[in-house]
Parts: C-alpha cells; structure tokens; sequence
C-alpha cells in the first residue's frame, strides 16, 4: 500500500502525460502498482504500522543544518555525527542526506523555473486594525500567486483557521477561473501533520480538498521562507500599496474594495521579475490551468452524533433537538458560519443557530409536538379496544339448514318420547 502523498504524485505525473512505466521508473515503484492506483477513484486509506525510532532521529536537525551549510559530503557528516555520539550505520546517514538534496534542488527548480499553470504558492500575513475604543485587533490575509504569471488574489479573513484557508482557496480557484497543478505551502498545522523520514504526511482534509481539485499539496522545507519567494514578498506589497492609511470599515467591504484594487492595480501593474504586465501572462497561464469541478469542495466541518432517547444530541457544550423519528441513529452535522445543518443519510433534518453561550438547549418546537401528538395518537387506539369482548371467529366449514328443519327434528323427538 502507498501513501496517499505517493497516490497524488501519481495522479499529477499521469496528467503530465507519462506512461505508467515512466511514472515507476521516477518514484520507485512497481509499474502494476502504478496502474492499479490510476484506476481508483478515491485515496488509499491504511492503518499506519508503528516503527521503531531510526538511531539518526535525534539528529536529524543536525543533518538538515549540515546539509543547508554547505556540499558536505555524506562522509564528513557521519563523521561529525560519530563525535555527537551517533551510534548508527553509515548508509542511514548518506540516505537521509541524498534525500535532503534531493528534496532541495527540486524545491530550487521550481522556485526558478516555474512552468505556466504548474504551481501556485500560498501563505498567510497578520494585518493589524486599531479599535476606536484603543483595542488592537489582528486579522489574516490570505494569499495565492501563480508562480508563471505573478497573478496574485488576496483576501481578508477572521483567522486562519481550516475552513477560512479552504474557502479562500475555492474563491482563488474561481478568481484565477482555474486550478494550479501543485500548490507549495510553508509548514502551517493546517496542512501538514508532520514530517516521517523526511517526507510530510499531509492532514486528511488538505489531502482530500487536494483530490477533489485534482492538485498535488507541496511543503517547502523547514526554516526555508525564501524558497516560497513568489508570495512572501507580495504580502509586503499588498501591506504598502494598499492597508498603510486604509480606513478599515468590516471584512466583507475590505474584500470588496481588496478585489477591485487586484483588478486594477496589483494584475495590470509591470512585474520586477518577468518585466511584463501580470495580466498578459495571467492569460498565457489560464488555459494551462486544470478545470474547476462541477460543485465546490464542501469545507463545512463534519461531526457525528448518535441521538438520545430524549430526542437531543451534545455539540459544543450545547445540546439540539431532532425529530423522535432519529432517535438511537446516528447523524451528521455539518457546521458552518455558525449555522449547524443535521443529516440523516441524504436527508436535511433541520439547520440550527449556535448559541452564543454553553448549556443551551437549542430546539423546534414543532418536535416535541409531534412526539406528543404521536403518543396521544397511540394512546387513543389503545383505549378505543380496552375492556371490550372480542368476538371469536372459526375456520370450520358449517352447512346451513332451514328452521323448519330443527322444528321437524325437536317434533319426532317428542314424538319417541311419548311411545
């Protein structure tokens, strides 16, 4: 079983146009397992098998720093490593140092020499609003440049959390009217959980997001800012050009004017790097972008929730009331903007607002109506037949005779009495 980093590798290879050999020669594996990937339409999914701690794990800090030094050869580190009080073999060091440069040039190459429609980079920059009552409030903005052209969409956000990343990635994806082949972020916990043997093991939403879009997640290496250069820089320039002296009037009216400052100046302005108009390149990139999907990604957080017997389930310190007719199923909560959508199957049961508080009980009175009205229903039935004879019904064939004939039987009776 492969990763699910390797299973996008494979996807975005395939689209480039290599065969199925050419994609197994390049990662290392097998070309039947190559094609049998290719063939599914959804990640893999494993149970990840606890290893035991490689011997150069408590120094592989002192590896990376060695290796962003200088062109150490895999000898000398071993060496130094050896001194530190390294107690492993050699071939684990010069690995996990063929991997670093590896992973190193390939980051250099596409920061240098990015393709059209081939990669996107993407961060975050803390914007600072003063408060008429003194307070300093912190706000996120969000950015995305397309590595070719320089095209650059931003967007003001509440923070910075999961659900605001994905949703001004869906509004970049419709403002660029496409979508980049591989997004490069820095290491934020949104999307990357950790790195094993050097390698990032992406989070389930980012990877999934990802599928849904047909891109491939990258994460430049640790401590490396300059290596996401293409958006690192535009920050400063948006924080220049447009927020210095802004009269800051809410979020949904600085996105408004945000967009329009994108469509006039920051998108038509001369680049310091190509020398020609962002706009022009923006539209040599556009067709080489991947398509936009059908329907959006959903980025409203999921929870499940078994019913209790009092028609109610916990979220968040607060408890909702659902139908009775749910009562010991499980549901599906969708939780967006402060709205709580509750789901059985394909079924929209009912949308709640969250309380602004913990301990509410939030509920449709039309609910327990019905439980009530129910039950009354129930009750009236079982009092209608209550102490009531029931009439016995057979299954007997009987022949039906006339009453003449049982007035002739009782007469002849009489009749041999008398004799």
């Amino acid at each position: 079983m492969i990763t699910a980093e390797a299973y996008m590798d494979i996807k975005s290879l395939h689209r480039d146009g290599l065969s199925c050999r050419e994609i197994a020669t390049r990662l290392g594996i097998d070309r039947r397992t190559v094609k049998r990937h290719l063939e599914r339409p959804d990640l893999p999914s494993y149970e990840r098998q606890v290893r035991a701690t490689s011997k150069l794990a408590a120094y592989a800090p002192v590896v990376k720093s060695f290796v962003a030094e200088d062109h150490y050869k895999a000898t000398w580190i071993y060496d130094k490593l050896k001194q530190q009080g390294y107690t492993g073999s050699y071939d684990l060091v010069r690995r996990q140092v063929q991997q670093l440069r590896k992973e190193q040039s390939r980051l250099a190459y596409v920061r240098f020499e990015t393709e059209p429609g081939r990669q996107a980079q993407v961060d975050w920059g803390a914007f600072q609003v003063n408060e008429p009552d003194g307070r300093v409030t912190t706000l996120q903005l969000f950015l995305m440049t397309l590595g070719y052209s320089r095209a650059l969409y931003v967007e003001l956000a509440a923070n910075a959390q999961l659900e605001a990343l994905l949703d001004c990635h869906i509004h970049a994806f419709e403002y660029f009217q496409g979508v980049p082949h591989e997004i490069l972020y820095d290491n934020m916990k949104t999307v990357i959980i950790d790195r094993v043997g050097g390698q990032p093991r992406f989070t389930a939403d980012c990877l999934h997001f990802a599928q849904h879009y047909g891109l491939v997640p990258r994460v430049c290496p640790p401590y490396s800012p300059w290596v996401k250069g293409k958006v690192e820089r535009p920050v400063d320039y948006v924080r220049e050009r447009f927020w210095r002296g802004y009269q800051f009037l809410g979020i949904p009216q600085t996105n408004l004017e945000l967009r329009s400052w994108l469509d006039t100046v920051a998108n038509e302005r001369i680049h310091g790097t190509h020398h020609q108009r962002v706009r022009d390149r923006w539209q040599q990139e556009q067709p080489l972008l991947l398509r936009l999907p059908a329907t959006a990604y959903d980025t409203a957080r999921k929870e499940c929730r078994q019913v209790q017997k009092d028609c109610q389930i916990a979220y968040q310190g607060n408890r909702y009331v659902l139908p009775y007719h749910v009562v010991g199923k499980t549901v599906l909560l969708k939780i967006k903007h402060g709205q709580v959508q509750c789901y059985y199957d394909q079924e929209l049961l009912v949308t709640y607002q969250e309380p602004a508080t913990k301990g509410t009980t939030v509920q449709d009175p039309r609910f327990y109506e019905q439980l009530l009205a129910d039950q009354a229903m129930r009750q009236r039935k079982y009092q209608q037949g209550k102490g009531r004879a029931v009439q016995a019904t057979t299954d007997w064939d009987v022949e039906v005779r006339s009453l003449q004939e049982y007035q002739a039987c009782i007469a002849d009776d009489g009749a041999e009495g008398q004799a």
